[in-house]
């Protein structure tokens, strides 16, 4: 009977990648024995424990050795190495598998927190899979005389709820494989290629095959790595010919996509699912782990949902059913990363109280053969007692014998079904290993230029060799002279590479998008060693020259980031432009190292998103969309009322091209709308209509490119209130300065120190000393008179304008009526203002900050926003109470709620 097993869960927290260490993050995680300790950044009183089965310190204290390993730095170091890992996971999975028990490794965590490394590895740091698969052949060798052996291994990933099988030979199905269900098997994937194999040398041919179909569906479908999971699959069968015993084990290991969630405050909340399809699998795996976990505490569930996802299907036995289960759940250390780090270590704590109930498993195929044996036999023996008996007729004996001559062919047919098989397999290897050596030798013959994608486990897998002559480059496959790359924005005939005198050019053709080291090329262009080029909207190569120009460098300095990073130059964004804009001015930008580690994080979050913009653009045209999308930063200095250089954050800013309407998009709400509008693109183009076919028209609500329009903030601008404090006339124009520092207007306004009936004083009143204002009342106005040369206005005449603007500690804004179709409108907006008793807190507000004026720009269609009362005081004269701690008794004032408009109060003080 089986017995409960609990997952397994380990931790282990890895060292700071290169955008951490310049960002100088600093480590909010510790260890001690198996307990993780996570530290609130902003709260650093504030500490979470949380125990696992394992804690891996891979943070620190290790070096490299000269074969390429990382090792602790000192003997019996805390540092976990490769080796470490496996010793305590992947030995387990190896011993249960060899028992004949199911078992599971799954790899959860932020992208970029390690899964990849522990799974795969990279290099001679081999990872649990290799090492797995290494150590099963090598068990599987020891007992070859007593033990037969049979594995079948495949590949697959799960993307936008599609199943991709990377073995396949054949052409990749639009929908994907289908999932389906049978009673004995369970779940499974219908037409999954499982390839069989007797070699740890094979399986990671295999693996390199999986990776390289993987790499390149990525750029077909215009997929993110990040976003999909990836299950290899082992089925281990071993056949005991003495004991005559058959043990059977699935063994699954699961790289899942990455954990970070889509945070939305309520003001960046979308009108549209987040996600949908791409989040399913994870939010699912989620639902059924708490599920499980509120099951295993004793609590009353009535349903798991294993079925609402394509990932929770293939996992069911792995969860909660038949199987030995091991979670490893990676870790960033650094700050930046607190909130994920801690969903992770959340989601981890959920998952070990889950309970499996694990068995051996016996092979229906091998009873079969038990059943056949044990038959023949009793023919056999029949056919003896015929003889013996004296009563053998020559009927009954041709009977038996033919029943013993099919079941003999039946059983013969079983067992040289594996043999054909691995064959078959085999000599799919061999030809694999023969396309290998071709690569190399080609290698060292030829430049070529190789891949270079986000995830550096799938950078470098393909290379493309450019031989003598000219090569077409683009979508074509017409030509034995066409080098054949698919992707988003790459045209049938999309460039031509030159390779003559051992010089190699590429010259990009009418309309085709090309770039070289960040900048576009429109003409020949002769390429040097190590140049990065990217074709189309996004499709990144590293080019490689003859062997005679390559040297000892270090090629992967060029991995994903540093691409963007060139795009980024080129549009004038990098670190020491964002440190001079945050320098006061006469003083000399910081170094990288003291570099604001939120500067950082926004430029980082820039280079991140130009790819994604440039996609989105292309899929704008490619569907006649007619909208254009481009990245801003925001400067939040704007809207801080005594100026500071708060931090800064990235928009994008979203342009009909047909009517001038704008949105502004903040990154979070784009990253999910970009993910919406892959699934649109693979429907409509991806299922076989190119561009300008005839498409059936999205509705409005689920157009992931539309959005109802709102009031866009411009810009702002500061009306310091320090003369208030002196009771002296303020008239000003101030500019009012959109978020990437552009002149979006002119705003004339005055400050009028004035009486409490709302006339103006005179210059006796006028204080030296702005502490004799203490305890005593001052009434001022706020007079907004004209707008002058609004770029808003410039761009598209049917629009409109408004300032809003919040005064000291009242509760709701401010907002003058709108203007229209004007590039200088008269606002002539006037707005009384009284503080009963001044405290020392209004006094200090009022020499020290300015009045944020904000510009919104509004577009027909668009309604107004509107002033709201809630919570605004009165005075009898018709004035708005600021300062309201050091205000009279609220009973001896009028309240707003004999007022039966906003607006009429205003119109009442204007006139």
């Amino acid at each position: 009977m089986a017995g409960k097993d609990c997952v397994k869960v380990a931790v282990r927290v890895r060292p700071f990648n290169k955008r951490e260490r310049e960002a100088g993050s600093r480590c909010v995680v510790s260890m001690s024995g198996n307990a993780i300790t996570i530290q609130d950044p902003r709260n650093p009183h504030t500490r979470r424990t949380f125990t696992f089965d394992y804690a891996f310190w891979s943070h620190s204290g290790f070096i490299r050795n000269r074969d390429g390993l990382f090792v602790a730095e000192e003997p019996g170091g805390r540092y976990a190495d490769q080796g470490s890992v496996f010793n305590d996971l992947g030995q387990g999975i190896l011993e249960n598998a060899l028992q004949g028990y199911n078992a599971t490794l799954l790899a959860y965590g932020q992208t970029g927190s390690g899964k990849s490394y522990s799974m795969v590895g990279y290099g001679p740091n081999k990872g649990l899979v290799p090492t797995l698969c290494e150590r099963l052949f090598r068990a599987v060798k020891a007992n070859q005389e007593s033990c037969q052996c049979q594995m079948l291994f495949s590949m697959l990933e799960i993307y936008n709820e599609q199943v991709i099988d990377l073995l396949s030979k054949g052409a990749r199905s639009p929908a994907g494989l289908r999932v389906r269900e049978d009673q004995q098997r369970g779940f499974y994937v219908e037409g999954l290629r499982r390839v069989p194999c007797d070699s740890a040398e094979q399986v990671e041919q295999l693996m390199e095959q999986g990776t390289r179909t993987r790499t390149t569906a990525a750029t077909h479908i215009n997929a993110n790595s990040s976003r999909s999971h990836m299950l290899i699959s082992a089925q281990l069968k071993q056949i005991f010919t003495e004991e005559n015993i058959t043990k059977q084990s699935n063994i699954n290991l699961v790289d899942l996509a990455g954990s970070e969630r889509q945070r939305c405050s309520g003001l960046e909340a979308d009108r549209l699912k987040e996600g949908t399809a791409i989040n399913v699998s994870l939010t699912t795996l989620g639902n059924v782990i708490s599920s499980l976990a509120d099951a295993a505490l004793g609590k009353k569930v009535v349903h798991i949902p294993y079925r609402d996802s394509v990932l929770t299907k293939l996992l069911q036995s792995a969860l909660g059913g038949n199987s030995r289960t091991v979670m490893i759940a990676t870790l960033s250390p650094s700050d930046i990363c607190y909130e994920e780090s801690l969903s992770t270590l959340r989601y981890a704590e959920r998952a070990k109280r889950i309970q499996n109930k694990a068995v051996v498993n016996e092979s229906p195929t091998e009873r079969l053969v038990k059943e056949l044996k044990a038959e023949n036999v009793k023919l056999l023996l029949r056919l003896s007692r015929l003889g013996q008996d004296g009563r053998k007729t020559e009927e009954e004996s041709k009977e038996l014998r033919r029943l013993l001559t099919h079941n003999e062919m039946q059983i013969k047919a079983i067992q040289t079904l594996w043999e054909h098989h691995l064959q078959e397999a085999l000599k799919d290897w061999e030809t694999q290993y023969a396309t290998i050596t071709q690569e190399r030798r080609m290698m060292q013959m030829h430049p070529y230029i190789l891949n270079i994608n986000e995830d550096p486990q799938l950078s470098g897998v393909v290379k493309l060799f450019i031989q003598e002559g000219d090569w077409d480059i683009g979508l074509s496959e017409g030509t034995s002279r066409t080098i054949t790359i698919k992707g988003l924005g790459i045209q049938e005939r999309h460039a031509v590479f030159t390779n003559e005198d051992r010089r190699v050019s590429i010259t990009p053709v009418s309309g085709a998008k090309l770039m070289v080291n960040g900048l576009p090329i429109t003409y020949r262009t002769e390429l040097q060693h190590l140049d990065r080029l990217i074709l189309g909207s996004s499709s990144t190569y590293l080019f490689v020259g003859f062997p005679c120009e390559r040297g000892a460098e270090d090629w992967s300095r060029y991995d994903y980031d540093y691409f963007q990073s060139e795009l980024a130059a080129a549009a004038g964004i990098h670190i020491p432009t964002l440190c001079e804009e945050q320098s006061p001015a006469g003083e000399p930008s910081v170094g990288l190292a003291q570099t604001d580690p939120s500067l950082l994080a926004v430029f980082y979050d820039y280079i991140k998103l130009i790819p994604m913009v440039t996609e989105a653009n292309q899929m704008s045209q490619e569907l006649n969309k007619g909208v254009e999308f481009k990245l801003e930063i925001k400067n939040l200095a704007m809207s801080d009322c005594r100026g500071r250089d708060l931090e800064k954050d990235i928009a994008v800013r979203v342009t009909s091209l047909e009517n001038k309407q704008v949105w502004m998009w903040s990154k979070v709400k784009f990253v999910n709308r970009k993910f919406l509008m892959e699934e649109v693109y693979q429907q409509q183009v991806g299922s076989g209509g190119g561009q300008g076919a005839e498409r059936q028209p999205l509705p409005r609500d689920r157009d992931p490119f539309w959005d109802p329009l709102e009031p866009l903030h411009l810009g702002s601008a500061h009306l310091w209130l320090q003369s208030l404090a002196f009771r002296i006339p303020l008239e000003e124009q101030v500019e009012v300065l959109g978020p990437e520092g552009t002149e979006e207007a002119i705003l004339q306004a005055q400050l009028l120190p004035c009486s409490p009936m709302g006339l103006p004083l005179g210059e006796e009143d006028i204080l030296i000393d702005p502490t004799e204002l203490l305890g005593k009342r001052l009434d001022f106005q706020l007079f907004l008179e004209q707008c002058c040369g609004l770029r808003w206005l410039k761009e598209a005449k049917n629009r409109g304008v408004q300032i809003g603007f919040r005064v000291y500690d009242c509760p709701q804004t401010f907002y003058t009526p709108a203007v229209w179709h004007n590039v200088n409108p008269l606002l002539e907006h006037r707005l009384h203002f009284s503080a009963m008793r001044t405290s020392q807190d209004l006094l200090n507000y009022l020499q020290s900050s300015a009045l944020v004026l904000e510009l919104w720009g509004l577009q027909e269609g668009c309604a107004d926003m509107v002033s709201s009362m809630e919570g605004l005081r009165m005075t009898p004269e018709g004035s708005f109470i600021i300062d309201k701690a050091s205000a009279p008794d609220p009973s001896v004032l009028e309240s707003p709620g004999c007022v039966s408009d906003l607006r009429s109060s205003m119109r009442a003080l204007h006139h």
